[in-house]
């Protein structure tokens, strides 16, 4: 499959925002986002597998190992999620 100049841009995107180092406080900021963005990604059918590799989830298992009392795991909200939008919330 031949390599477009749109893949080659997501593919320094993501490296760039895997390198850059959020501050917890940050990543809570962005919380809201990670799950708005956690839900379209299930909209559009995506595999788990292709979720997993995914700026969002990475920054959820962030939050999750950082302050587990105050934030569940990816693979919780995702079931969640799956829930809410097999009942069409």
């Amino acid at each position: 499959m031949p390599v477009t100049q749109l893949s080659r841009l997501s593919l320094d995107l993501r490296q760039n925002m895997s390198a850059a180092k959020l501050t917890i406080g940050e990543l809570e900021a962005g919380y809201p986002l990670y799950c708005k963005a956690l839900r379209r990604l299930l909209q559009l059918g995506r595999t788990r597998q292709e979720i997993e590799r995914t700026v969002c989830w990475s920054h959820l298992e962030t939050l999750n190992r950082c302050l587990p009392g105050r934030y569940k795991a990816p693979a919780y909200l995702m079931a969640l999620i799956k829930r809410d939008l097999s009942e069409g919330k």
